[in-house]
């Protein structure tokens, strides 16, 4: 036997399911000489940035590279 091709499934107009995904928050802008937070290093400063692809933070003995989008790094 043949199975027919699955067809684009309609949807239900009470469906929990229809409900549009919200837009994504807009990147927060630094620049150098900020003071931000990280969840996980700590208080830092930042050194350099990178045309909003990344920024380079001092934590105080080291340096990281964070890259956009900023989800756990803070401006204070």
């Amino acid at each position: 036997m043949k199975r027919n091709p699955a067809a684009a499934r309609r949807a239900l107009p009470g469906s929990p399911f229809n409900v549009p995904t919200p837009p994504p928050p807009p990147l927060e802008h630094f620049v150098v000489e900020d003071l931000v937070s990280h969840d996980k290093y700590g208080l830092g400063r930042v050194i350099g940035v990178d045309d909003d692809v990344a920024v380079l933070v001092s934590f105080g003995t080291e340096n990281y590279r964070i890259s956009a989008p900023y989800t756990k790094l803070v401006k204070l």
